[in-house]
């Protein structure tokens, strides 16, 4: 029986009080409920802490990680106010207990702010189990205790006597200074279903990046659960993060820095860019508001690209770089400014007129930022350019260069593939396609060598998995243009196999498959062609790790025969506890060398069967230090690489 919905009620509207909307769509506040929400709790609070860095009344923030799963951020800024709000309660109560609630909707406290909407310290209390905050202000020292966003006491005086005990750890720093704010929490597991466990790198790389932008302000991390310490302070801001970002790299010229501030708005937006070309092919640019990293980009990128492409096509034609090209008809693209470009663009404006594409701020959208960046960056490059001509001619033959690569690799693409075969209108011979038509439902396996690609074919699903099998070890594409690429012959079947085209021809939307799986043996020779297929798709067809559709996946190592029962062990951690096991010492082990040592049932079942098999889908979580790795191992510079398996080699492990 179908229930009658007709009426509709003052009865059926739900009102969520104090931070109860938060509880029941966390995901609205802090974009997901897993690993990366998670940390974007201590995200908002070491944020909070930058606010009161970015105008000078803060010089250190000190971050802890505890055994009993607790995170503690302290600074050495104004402290939080306590004394009563128009509310009657605390103003420490209020602002951590309320919503839209904070000192940063009005243009007195914060001038700069990270924070948004005053949900960030709420929005963290609403999702920790338990949370305590020390406020020393005023020649007071008081605290409060909160449960899942609810205050189980009032605001308490505290003593100096009482003051260590109430510290996360023996270990943690007192702030020497007349005010500090100490915000300590254990997120709820309740809400974090996946896993509640910090991840103390993902924490050193979001303070080490705050502290490149914000020079003179010093980080100080414990993991105490290690027993292990960080510390990060720069003086040089953006310009010491691009030096850093390319330190794998070969610069053309030295780094290009300017900052200003706009005024020509309602309210001020200063504007930092520092930029540099190096002789990779990589484009590598990072963007911030507030010290957010705005991972998706926004309206102050749009603004700098803009003011690029124009400086460099005036200097380049005032300066005749560009004869060649025009005598052909041809003109200098944006894409060709990309080119081994590395650039950092930072703005700061008022917290209350910024606009950020949701909570978990990864897109700006303010079209004043554009304008304004714009303006900075235009002036800047100018200036520059006319004052440093050796410099720019380096870089108007970087661009030059690319410029011709493109129209290089155009021909290619044509003279090798003719009407639109990259595009999948002539699938490759070797592939052995499915039935499903249905991309939604399609897979395909990336397989390493023939023996392993004939077991696939005939242990797959041919209703909805694909296979397609290398033949060894492919081209290292981070040392390759787009026209060597196309002409190399398997990396060509595969741009055919997936259907989405490759650079200028690049549509996501077609891809012809919702799962990609790279399919390689467990030795080192599979996982360097596993490494190199992670770079063509990194370097030349991201979209597909953006939108999700890459995996790995994981054969086992192992075939343990126990009587008539047999059991697949993917590490020798699992294989010894299969082994512990066992009554008897009756039992027989396989060990395999390659995937095509498995029959094509084998293979089925371990592998390939979606009930039963392990994938790992690729992510880029941190595209920075994903780029830095990619340089670092794939690149032309040899001492990086040697110093990294130096120092890696004893930690090497399968993570399953």
């Amino acid at each position: 029986m179908v229930k009658n919905t007709s009426k509709y009620t003052a009865k059926d509207i739900t009102v969520l009080e104090g931070l109860e909307p938060v509880r029941k769509r966390p995901g609205m506040y802090i974009g997901s409920t897993d690993e990366k929400g998670l940390h974007h709790l201590v995200t908002e609070i070491i944020d909070n802490s930058v606010d009161e860095a970015i105008p000078g009344f803060a010089k250190n923030i000190w971050i802890s990680v505890t055994r009993d799963g607790r995170a503690t951020v302290a600074d050495d800024g104004r402290g939080i106010p306590i004394d009563k709000h128009k509310s009657g309660l605390s103003a420490l109560e209020v602002s951590m207990t309320k919503l839209h609630a904070g000192g940063k909707f009005g243009s007195s406290a914060y001038q700069a702010s990270a924070g948004l909407h005053g949900v960030g310290s709420s929005a963290v209390n609403a999702l920790s189990s338990f949370m305590r905050v020390i406020v020393r202000r005023d020649g007071k020292t008081v605290y409060q205790d909160y449960v899942r966003g609810q205050a189980t006491t009032t605001v308490k005086p505290l003593k100096e006597t009482e003051f260590k005990k109430l510290l996360p750890a023996n270990h943690f720093p007192v702030p020497k200074s007349t005010s500090f704010t100490i915000s300590s929490f254990i997120p709820d597991s309740q809400i974090f279903k996946k896993t509640t466990e910090w991840n103390f790198d993902t924490i050193k790389n979001l303070c080490r990046e705050r502290a490149f932008l914000i020079g003179g302000l010093t980080f100080h991390l414990y993991d105490e659960r290690a027993d292990e310490e960080a510390h990060f302070y720069f003086d040089g801001g953006i310009k010491s993060l691009v030096k850093h970002l390319n330190k794998n790299k070969k610069p053309l010229h030295p780094i290009i820095y300017f900052d200003g501030q706009i005024d020509e708005f309602e309210f001020p937006i200063g504007v930092e860019v520092a930029l540099q070309y190096t002789d990779s092919f990589a484009e590598n640019v990072s963007t911030f508001a507030n010290v957010i990293n705005t991972h998706d980009g926004g309206t102050h990128l749009t603004g700098f690209r803009m003011a690029l492409n124009r400086v460099v096509k005036r200097y380049g034609k005032k300066n005749g770089y560009f004869k060649d090209l025009k005598a052909k008809n041809h003109k200098i693209t944006s894409d060709d400014l990309k080119e081994g470009l590395t650039a950092v663009i930072f703005i700061k404006m008022p917290s209350n007129d910024i606009q950020f594409e949701s909570q978990t701020k990864t897109k700006l959208n303010n079209p004043e930022a554009q304008s304004a960046v714009f303006t900075a960056a235009k002036n800047g490059l100018t200036n520059y350019f006319e004052e440093h001509p050796a410099e720019s001619r380096k870089i108007l033959e970087k661009v030059l260069l690319a410029a011709k690569a493109r129209l290089a690799a155009r021909a290619a693409k044509d003279a090798v593939i003719r009407k639109g075969a990259l595009e999948g209108s002539t699938l490759p011979g070797k592939l052995a396609d499915c039935q499903e038509s249905d991309p939604e439902k399609a897979e395909l396996f990336i397989v390493e060598g023939d023996s392993a690609g004939g077991s696939a074919k005939q242990g797959r699903d041919r209703k909805f998995q694909a296979i397609l099998p290398l033949g060894g070890k492919i081209l290292n594409t981070e040392r390759a243009r787009l026209d060597k690429i196309i002409e190399f012959a398997e990396l060509k079947d595969l741009i055919i196999a997936l259907g989405i085209g490759i650079g200028d021809t690049l549509n996501p939307e077609k891809l012809r498959y919702n799962r990609v799986v790279i399919m390689c043996d467990a030795d080192v020779d599979g996982e360097h062609i596993a490494t190199l297929l992670l770079t063509f798709f990194y370097r030349h067809l991201k979209p597909i790790i953006d939108r999700g559709h890459l995996y790995i996946a994981l054969p086992p190592l192992f075939k343990i025969t126990h009587g008539n029962d047999h059991n697949y062990a993917y590490t020798e951690q699992e294989k010894n506890q299969h082994l512990r096991s066992f009554k008897t010492k009756s039992y027989s082990i396989q060990r395999y060398k390659g995937l095509g040592e498995m029959n094509p049932d084998q293979l089925w079942e371990t592998t390939m069967n979606p009930k039963n098999r392990i994938l790992k889908q690729v992510t880029v979580d941190d595209a920075q230090k994903a780029d830095e790795v990619f340089n670092m191992l794939m690149g032309k510079e040899v001492p990086p690489r040697k110093r990294f398996i130096q120092t890696h080699a004893k930690m090497a492990t399968l993570d399953i």
